[in-house]
């Protein structure tokens, strides 16, 4: 199953790297940031509510005690995550705006070696390490580019990676008692429910009156949100956090390829190199590259 998880998390940032399509065409009907989370969050809710109820209703089942886990997936990582990222696209790039989300992986490293006692071996700080080359390069490109890009955006976006990484960390507790299916859709149920008082609901509902924004809802909704999120949720109930978050960071070398092909993003040097060193680090993670890794470098540095 180990094997298995590691594709769900590859295939689940891989979906993730296409939001940047979907955001800007919402954006261009004239959704603001707020109703285009609100978007993600309850076409989710809907899609996946629908697969319940097809496929076990007991898996709608939860104890109010663990409502805490929901708020933590829900409202505390999901929410304030996604409106940081969308503000650090429209600030940035998306490529820019991908690179900064990837900070997560620090903040994940850190409270799980706290919260958990996950081992910081030399395989892990390497394959961190080579991340953050790999986003320096990128970041670096794009500053170098016409577009400007502010400190707000900045800020945004590593306030995307903090709550980013808050989803593994109350993820990880919540799947300890509940299916990975229930976890992502009670995460979708909080979300709504926090974003609805905030989204102007009544001007949101109004945007669909456009066929082309109802298309774009609903693959914000169900490539780039339910499946992905499933699948990275059920792959983070067989990897050690810091691990499965450090391999999502595949997503901005797929951001940065849309960015590439689809906006003109210019495409330099330093986005190649970044690209190829964030699939590195990557690769340390995999399986067969761990094992001879770790025969190499047995040392572990733990938590004293």
């Amino acid at each position: 199953m180990k094997g298995k998880s590691y594709i769900f998390v590859i295939i689940a940032a891989a979906l993730w790297g296409t939001i940047g399509i979907y955001s800007k065409q919402l954006s261009t009907f004239g959704f603001s940031i707020l109703q285009i989370v609100s978007i993600r969050a309850i076409f989710s809710t809907l899609a996946i509510l629908t697969f319940i109820l097809f496929k076990d209703k007991r898996l709608l089942k939860i104890e109010i005690r663990d409502f805490t886990y929901f708020v933590g997936t829900g409202i505390i990582s999901f929410v304030f995550f996604n409106w940081c990222y969308f503000i650090a696209i429209n600030k940035t790039s998306l490529s820019a705006a991908a690179i900064l989300l990837y900070t997560a992986p620090v903040f994940v490293m850190v409270f799980s070696s706290i919260l958990f006692k996950e081992k910081m071996t030399k395989r892990k700080i390497a394959a961190l390490i080579l991340t953050f080359i790999g986003c320096v390069f990128v970041t670096a490109s794009a500053k170098g580019t016409a577009q400007n890009i502010s400190a707000l955006g900045i800020l945004a976006g590593l306030g995307s990676g903090l709550g980013y990484a808050l989803y593994s960390i109350f993820g990880r507790y919540a799947l300890k008692k509940y299916d990975s299916i229930t976890v992502t859709f009670y995460t979708f149920v909080f979300a709504s429910v926090g974003l609805i008082p905030i989204s102007n609901i009544k001007g949101f509902i109004s945007l669909f009156s456009n066929i082309n924004a109802v298309y774009y809802a609903i693959l914000l909704g169900l490539l780039a949100t339910v499946l992905p999120f499933m699948l990275y949720t059920k792959g983070l109930s067989h990897l050690e956090t810091s691990k499965a978050s450090i391999i999502a960071t595949l997503e901005p070398v797929v951001a940065t390829v849309v960015g590439i092909a689809l906006f003109r993003e210019p495409i330099t040097i330093f986005k190649i190199i970044g690209i190829l060193v964030v699939v590195l680090a990557v690769s340390m993670l995999v399986e067969k590259y761990e094992d001879n890794f770790e025969e190499k470098y047995e040392d572990n540095f733990e938590e004293k």
